[in-house]
Order: structure tokens, then sequence, then C-alpha cells
């Protein structure tokens, strides 16, 4: 792939990524009814849904940043384990959106895999 299609579609993955986690995050600190009965049903109170909120936002902050947009992948990929764990255990609901959104994550993080896989091996990244 052309580095510069290669770039264009960085971007278009992190902002997606991005405005997704954004608008996700406030969601859970807007006191939406919906959110409230989902954090309800999980059983671990208000705490845990703007803890939440939080780290989805701080994972949306990350994917923008080059920097640091593939560790920002790999917070967000644990978020949907996350998500999937408390669909099929708690909500019973929806299984299929965690892996779409961590299909999209994980393209953006192959794409930008540079800094981790040269921290794995040993390398300063």
């Amino acid at each position: 792939m052309p580095s510069n299609w290669k770039m264009i579609l960085t971007w278009v993955l992190r902002l997606l990524v991005a405005a997704l986690f954004l608008m996700t995050g406030f969601f859970k600190f807007s006191g939406n009814p919906m959110a409230l009965k989902e954090f309800a049903d999980i059983g671990l109170g208000d705490w845990f849904r703007y803890v939440t909120g939080l780290i989805e936002i701080c994972g949306a902050l990350l994917v923008l940043y080059p920097r640091t947009t593939p560790w920002g992948a790999l917070w967000l990929l644990c978020v949907c384990v996350g998500i999937f764990i408390a669909q099929a255990t708690r909500l019973h609901q929806d299984l299929i959106h965690p892996f779409i959104f961590a299909a999209v994550i994980g393209a953006l993080f192959y794409l930008t895999k540079e800094p981790v896989m040269n921290r794995l091996n040993g390398s300063k990244a």
C-alpha cells in the first residue's frame, strides 16, 4: 500500500475510533437513562460507569496523537474485551458490536504497530 494511502487510512481510522469512544465516554458521564440502566444491570454501581467513561475518553485521546496511537489502540482493544464480557455475562444483548469495534481498532493497531513491536523487541520506541 502506498504510504500516502496508508496515512489517509490511518487518520480515517484514528478519527472514527476516537469519535466513537469520545461519544460513548461522554454518554456515560451524561447520566443518560440507557447508560444508567446498563450499569445498574452490571451491578457495580455508578463509580464503574464513571471509570469506564474516563477509560474510554483517555483511549480516544491516545488514539488521536500519532505517537501514542498504537498504545491507545491496545488500550481500547482491552475495553472491547470488557464490553464483550459484560454483554455476554450480564446484559445478554449485543455480542457482535464488540467484535466490529475490535476489528476496526485492530486494523488501526496493525497500521501503527511499529513502536509497540520495537518495544517488545527490546528497542527504544
